[in-house]
């Protein structure tokens, strides 16, 4: 399930905005209820619940994308150890190094 940040920014997206900390704040109280928006201070309307439902699906969709490029960002070799890949094995040796991550974390 895709979390309310995720899907709160894709609802400002999709109305040509950004996410900013100073315009709206997400709280949880622990009460059971979940997560939920406690300011809004844009120039549209603050999206329903029924909106913020209908962003799930892309919601999920991106949330499953940042998990991939994080794990391919924690597991690639650094700047350093690749350009002396480069140098070693050239840039199709540098191609396979780097496809093994992109192979084991593909793209949805």
């Amino acid at each position: 399930m895709a979390n309310l940040k995720t899907k709160t920014e894709l609802y400002l997206k999709a109305n040509s905005k950004t996410w900013d900390n100073t315009k709206v704040s997400l709280q949880n109280n622990s009460d059971g209820n979940g997560d939920f928006i406690s300011s809004w201070s844009y120039d549209i309307s603050e999206p329903t619940i029924e909106q913020l439902a209908s962003y799930e699906t892309a919601g999920n969709t991106e949330e499953a994308l940042q998990t991939v490029l994080k794990n391919r960002r924690n597991e690639y070799p650094s700047i350093i150890d690749q350009l002396d890949d480069i140098y070693h094995n050239g840039i199709d040796g540098w191609k396979a190094t780097i496809k093994t991550t992109k192979d084991k974390y593909p793209k949805e």
